[in-house]
């Protein structure tokens, strides 16, 4: 539950003991306006720590190939695109806005998902040289799994199961629950059994998903 009112205090993190915090406040605390806020409670906070990390040129460079993917396609201007991106990401995410130039670490990798997401979610198909450019700590393995795009190539693609299901099954029917998959196109899912899974995973670096109750819901999957 969200607290109905809230105000922000601002300071310097001194030391951390476990799980109790020094802080180190900018300006002396009104203590009633504190208790005020916590309505006869315990005063509940959150810890923010500001990113002091400028953008990496990696990220700027991801971005903009991401961008000019997204414009190619749509038909908008780079101006435009950029434009309402941040908006989107401002909006999501109740930052401040922010330039591209000079932006924080944290601020590019919020932009760059939303880029990322909004492409899978209208279809919006990835030039292989970006694609191959997204860092893996962006969630392109179960944003392929969910639009069924190739994790390897970025085209359409299928489930594929680490492990066979078995000839025969109804894959609708299976219960997929501790199964590992991947989401690959024709010709990487023919590489996989042609090369075997293990070469196939050292091959290209990927990771397959381990299908828990999320996964199975997000994927549309019997757990």
């Amino acid at each position: 539950m969200k607290p109905s009112s809230q105000s922000s205090f601002y300071g310097t993190l001194e030391s951390v003991a476990g799980k109790t915090l020094s802080v180190a406040l900018a300006d002396d605390l009104d203590l009633a306006k504190v208790n005020r806020l916590a309505n006869g409670k315990k005063p509940v906070i959150e810890l923010k720590v500001a990113d002091g990390r400028v953008i990496s040129p990696e990220q700027r460079k991801l971005f903009f190939a991401l961008l000019r993917d997204y414009c190619d396609y749509t038909g908008y201007l780079m101006a435009e695109a950029e434009d309402m991106f941040k908006w989107i990401t401002e909006r999501t995410f109740q930052v401040e806005p922010f330039s591209m130039s000079d932006c924080s670490v944290s601020q590019a990798n919020l932009i760059i998902s939303v880029l990322i997401e909004y492409m899978f979610e209208y279809d919006i198909p990835f030039k292989y040289k970006t694609w191959q450019s997204i860092p893996d700590y962006f969630p392109k393995q179960m944003l392929c799994l969910r639009k069924r795009r190739c994790v390897i190539c970025g085209r359409p693609a299928d489930r594929a199961h680490v492990f066979a299901v078995g000839m025969g099954r109804n894959r609708e029917k299976v219960h997929h629950g501790g199964n590992y998959v991947m989401s690959l196109c024709r010709v990487h899912h023919t590489e996989q059994h042609k090369i075997g899974i293990k070469r196939f995973i050292e091959k290209y670096h990927i990771k397959p998903v381990k299908v828990n109750r999320e996964v199975a819901k997000q994927i549309g999957w019997k757990y």
